[in-house]
């Protein structure tokens, strides 16, 4: 089963296998990329609603990866929609991939080269440059800014 992310619709991604989306992808579709959207639903894509469960496991992996604050509710579930299908992600999005990673869940790209690794991001202050694990608003120490950093620099 591959699990669609909106990006299929809008590069017009193609299978012979069985596919399924969650219903808020089709909002966030424009123009013809409905209208795919509609045809492969009246030729027998599964949209499945994730349970809620789920969608905090999804949750609190892309908190644990940095990448929580990059996801869309809509990438949230889809992720979920995916782990509970026990399918394939189709998509172009790195977080949702790095995400997806976590949690040993298949991932097909479309238009571009998937991720090379998962990576848990760190946070680092722009005033005092402290590090790290999870994100805050600001910086508990000096009140700056915090911005994502790539783990391995």
């Amino acid at each position: 089963m591959y699990v669609l992310d909106s990006s299929a619709f809008i590069n017009e991604y193609h299978t012979s296998n069985d596919t399924a989306t969650i219903p808020m992808v089709r909002d966030e579709l424009e123009g013809e990329s409905v209208y795919r959207y509609d045809a492969m639903e009246g030729a027998g894509m599964h949209v499945h609603i994730p349970d809620t469960e789920t969608t905090e496991r999804v949750r609190r992996a892309a908190k644990e990866t940095g990448d929580l604050d990059v996801l869309s509710d809509t990438d949230i579930r889809l992720v979920a929609a995916t782990f509970e299908l026990d399918g394939t992600l189709v998509t172009d999005d790195y977080a949702m991939q790095n995400v997806a990673e976590k949690l040993n869940v298949g991932v097909e790209v479309i238009a571009r080269d998937g991720i090379d690794e998962r990576r848990d991001w760190r946070f680092q202050c722009a005033g005092c440059g402290r590090e790290f694990d999870e994100n805050k608003e600001r910086c508990p120490i000096c009140g700056s800014a915090l911005s994502r950093k790539n783990p391995s620099n």
